[in-house]
């Protein structure tokens, strides 16, 4: 979701105009109405002190997956099971070595 549509839903949830956000945040009102519009991204210490002025928090979550190659599990796909099956139990047997009690030779 982008900055604008978050400060402008968090302004009408608050019941405030642009004017009187502005008011609360110090900020000149055509930077809130920038902002609103995507015209200009804010910086994210500004979009959370407009959101406190609308009595709301800005939460950052962490979502996994985000970064993760998607080509390499495409790749992996297209492999038949068998064929993803063969590294798979050759990686298996690799790492029975590091459990505990295994013969270390």
């Amino acid at each position: 979701m982008r900055a604008g549509t978050v400060l402008r839903e968090a302004r009408f949830r608050a019941g405030l105009t642009q004017r009187e956000l502005a008011r609360l945040a110090d900020m000149p009102q055509p930077a809130i109405s920038r902002i609103e519009r995507d015209r200009v991204s804010p910086r994210l210490d500004t979009l959370d002190e407009l959101l406190r002025a609308c009595r709301l928090a800005l939460d950052l979550i962490d979502r996994p997956g985000r970064d993760v190659d998607r080509s390499l599990i495409r790749e992996r796909l297209r492999l038949s099971v068998a064929e993803r099956a063969r590294p798979a139990a050759t990686e298996w047997n690799r790492a029975q070595t590091f459990r505990p009690g295994a013969d270390r030779r």
